[in-house]
C-alpha cells in the first residue's frame, strides 16, 4: 500500500504505480474521476498512480434533462458530457466489463470490435449503475421501449412526431387511433415527466395538423400501486394526479400491464386498446455485470457496500451509485435511495477515500439526509418538496430548472442548456420527426436494389 512521505501529510509516495480501475462512466463515474484528477494530480503527472475508465459510450448522460430532450426544449448534445474531453489524465476505454476477479485483482475488458484482454488492477470502483428492471411480460420487449438513455429520449421523440405525421395522413380511424395512443408503464420521476413534457409537446405540434384535435389523442399511465411521484410526499403526488387528470391524461392506479403483443395493451383492470407507443419506465436494477463478479451482493442484488462505500469485507474495492446497496446512516435500517442527488455527493467522498487508502488514512462514512424532489410536468408547469417547502405550478417548475442547471458537469454544459431555453422564450420548439436518423441507410439500400432490377 501506498504511505505518507516523511514530513508532509497527505503525500502519496511514488514506492509502486497503483493502478485505479472505475467500471462505469454515469455519475459517479464521472464525479469520481474528477475529483480523482484533482486530488492526485501530481502522481498522476509522475505515475505513480494510473486510473482508467471503462464505460461501453464516451459520455455521461445527465439523465434528469432526457424528458426534456424528448420535449425538444433541449438539444440531446447539450445534456452528455464526453469523458474524454472532461477527464484527459484518465484512460478511457470503450466497451464491456464481462468478469471481475477481484481475489486475483483482475478483470476482463470486451472491446466493441476485438478480442477481450484481462486488465491488472490494485482499486477497483464499481459504479456501473443500473439497467431498466423490466418483467416477463408478453410482448414487451418487442413493443415497448425504455427510458434510461439519450438514444430512447430520441428514438421517443421521432417515434411521437412521426405517428402524428401517420395520422394527419391516414383516413383508416384504426390507423389513428393506434397511432394516437401512448402509453406510459411506471409513476415515478421517469414514468410522470417523460408523460408530461410528451403530452405538453403533442399539444403544441398538432397546431400544425389539420385533422388532428386534442380530443384525439389518447394518454395513458399505468401505475402498479396507488400513488404517483411517491418522492414528492402524498399531498403533491395527489396534486399531480389531479392537474394530469385535468390535462385528459388517465391514470390507471393498482394496475398492471398484462401483455402488450403486437401493440395490444392488455391491463389487469379488464381494459385492451392498441397502442403504437409504450414506453416502460418501472423501476431500475443494478448492472448485470454484478452477477459477473466474486463482490458480495445484498437482498437486493447489489453490491454490498459499507457506508464509507467500500465493498463489504473486501479490501481495494469501492462501490456508489445504483450498482451498490450503501445503508443511510441518516435513516437506520433503510438504504440510500438510487438517484442522482446521493450518486453525485457519494462520488466526492468515494473519491476522497480512495485517496485515504493509498494514504494509509482514516476513511469516512457518507453521510447526507435527503435535500428533496423536483420534477417538470411541461413547460411552466412542476411539483417539488424541497426542505420540506411544497412548490407546485410554475414555482416548482422555476426550482427543477434552476437545481438540474447548477447539476449537470462542466460550465460548457451549462451554457448550452441556457442557450437552448433562452432560444425558446422567442422561437417556438421543433416538431420535426427525423426518425429515419435510427436507419440512415435504408434509402441508399432502396436506391441500391432497384439498380440492380434494371
Amino acid at each position: 500500500m501506498l504511505s505518507q512521505a516523511a514530513g508532509t501529510k497527505g503525500t502519496v509516495v511514488n514506492r509502486k504505480s497503483k493502478h485505479i480501475v472505475i467500471v462505469g462512466g454515469g455519475y459517479v463515474g464521472l464525479y469520481t474521476g474528477l475529483r480523482l484528477q484533482r486530488r492526485l494530480r501530481r502522481e498522476l503527472r509522475d505515475g505513480s498512480v494510473r486510473v482508467t475508465l471503462i464505460d461501453p459510450r464516451s459520455y455521461m448522460t445527465y439523465q434528469p434533462f432526457l424528458p426534456e430532450v424528448a420535449a425538444g426544449n433541449i438539444s440531446p448534445r447539450h445534456v452528455v458530457t464526453p469523458l474524454r474531453r472532461v477527464l484527459p489524465k484518465i484512460r478511457i476505454l470503450n466497451g464491456m466489463v464481462t468478469k471481475v476477479h477481484h481475489e486475483r485483482r483482475t478483470l476482463v475488458f470486451q472491446p466493441p470490435v476485438g478480442q477481450a484482454r484481462e486488465l491488472d488492477y490494485d482499486i477497483i470502483v464499481m459504479a456501473a449503475g443500473s439497467i431498466s428492471r423490466t418483467l416477463p411480460i408478453p410482448g414487451l420487449a418487442d413493443a415497448a421501449i425504455g427510458f434510461k438513455t439519450i438514444g430512447e429520449a430520441i428514438a421517443l421523440r421521432n417515434r411521437v412526431l412521426a405517428l402524428l405525421d401517420r395520422a394527419d395522413s391516414s383516413d383508416d380511424p384504426d390507423v389513428r387511433r393506434r397511432a394516437l395512443t401512448f402509453v406510459v408503464v411506471g409513476g415515478g420521476f421517469a414514468g410522470i415527466e417523460v408523460l408530461a413534457e410528451l403530452q405538453d409537446m403533442t399539444s403544441d405540434a398538432i397546431k400544425y395538423y389539420p385533422t388532428i384535435e386534442e380530443k384525439d389523442l389518447r394518454w395513458v399511465l399505468i401505475e402498479a400501486s396507488d400513488r404517483i411521484l411517491p418522492e414528492v410526499g402524498p399531498e403533491m403526488g395527489e396534486w399531480t394526479a389531479e392537474q394530469l387528470r385535468e390535462r385528459g391524461i388517465e391514470l390507471k392506479m393498482k394496475t398492471l400491464l398484462e401483455s402488450c403483443e403486437g401493440g395490444l395493451v392488455k391491463t389487469s383492470d379488464g381494459d385492451e386498446f392498441e397502442a403504437a407507443t409504450i414506453v416502460w419506465t418501472a423501476g431500475v436494477k443494478a448492472s448485470p455485470v454484478v452477477d459477473s463478479t466474486d463482490l458480495p451482493l445484498d437482498e437486493n442484488g447489489r453490491i454490498k457496500t459499507t457506508t464509507r462505500l467500500t465493498v463489504d469485507g473486501v479490501e481495494g474495492a469501492f462501490a456508489a451509485g445504483d450498482i451498490a446497496g450503501v445503508p443511510d446512516v441518516t435513516q437506520p435500517g433503510k438504504y440510500c435511495a438510487p438517484n442522482a442527488q446521493h450518486a453525485v455527493r457519494q462520488a466526492k467522498v468515494l473519491a476522497d477515500n480512495i485517496v485515504a487508502y493509498l494514504c494509509g488514512r482514516e476513511l469516512k462514512e457518507y453521510r447526507h439526509r435527503y435535500v428533496g424532489s423536483v420534477a417538470g410536468l411541461g413547460l411552466h408547469r412542476g411539483v417539488a418538496n424541497v426542505y420540506g417547502i411544497k412548490l407546485r405550478g410554475f414555482p416548482a417548475w422555476f426550482t427543477h430548472r434552476t437545481y438540474h442547471l447548477l447539476r449537470i458537469p462542466t460550465f460548457n454544459r451549462k451554457a448550452r442548456v441556457v442557450m437552448d431555453w433562452t432560444l425558446a422564450l422567442f422561437f417556438r420548439r421543433e416538431t420535426i420527426s427525423l426518425g429515419e436518423l435510427e436507419n440512415p441507410r435504408e434509402v441508399f439500400r432502396a436506391a441500391a436494389l432497384s439498380g440492380r432490377k434494371r
